[in-house]
């Protein structure tokens, strides 16, 4: 018995060290001592309830408490984070209403028909050929064209006249583009749509700028141009 008397002993001295050592940290310090009578008590159980012929180790006894502050001091960690993404999100949304008002281009392939117009940025890696598919809303087609394309950014305008020569109505148009170079490849063609902002949408992950109907993630905003 006395050895464990021995232990115990040392090992409350120890943790009272590491006690006074963890109340005088700053900020993290608090949250610790806070939580560290409950981690003391169950210490003290596991000494009141160890074998007298083998004791814990004082080493082993250090490194609980070293463990318990490691975890402490990594939980307030990411509360710290979780904060600095909270003012991130706030800044974020601040910047995107900032967008209104403003004519933006953006990665995207649906537009608006207005006036009998519409308008998308093509971009191809070589020059050649490609069917040009148009859809409405619903995905119906109303539109196929065969057109040449030439390397690098370039403009396809639509003015609304459907395969079957009629207008079609105002609205929001979805391009598809299968193209291929002049030896016959198939290439990758990207399209970008340009609008005025006139909203956002702050309920999904990150804002989304509205033009009109359309809604464009504020990360896909390639330009903005204000007018004065």
């Amino acid at each position: 018995m006395a050895v464990s008397s021995t232990s115990s002993s040392t090992a409350s001295t120890s943790s009272s060290s590491s006690s006074t050592s963890s109340t005088s940290t700053a900020s993290g310090g608090a949250a610790i001592a806070n939580n560290f009578d409950q981690f003391l008590t169950l210490l003290t159980t596991q000494l009141r309830n160890q074998s007298p012929l083998d004791p814990l180790d004082t080493n082993q006894f250090t490194s609980q408490l070293v463990q318990f502050a490691g975890v402490e001091q990594q939980l307030k960690t990411n509360e710290t984070l979780t904060s600095l993404l909270s003012l991130n999100s706030a800044g974020t949304a601040t910047s995107a209403v900032g967008f209104i008002g403003s004519t933006i281009t953006a990665d995207g392939a649906t537009t608006r028909l207005e006036n009998d117009k519409a308008e998308w940025q093509v971009n191809v890696p070589r020059g050649g050929t490609a069917t040009i598919t148009i859809k409405d809303s619903k995905g119906s087609v109303v539109q196929t064209q065969t057109k040449s394309l030439v390397a690098g950014d370039q403009t396809y305008q639509w003015d609304g006249t459907t395969s079957t020569a009629q207008k079609a109505p105002a609205g929001e148009y979805t391009i598809t583009i299968d193209a291929k170079d002049t030896a016959g490849a198939a290439i990758t063609a990207t399209t970008k749509i340009s609008g005025v902002v006139d909203g956002v949408d702050f309920s999904g992950s990150i804002p989304t700028l509205k033009i009109g109907s359309i809604s464009v993630p504020i990360d896909q905003v390639k330009s903005v141009v204000r007018k004065s």
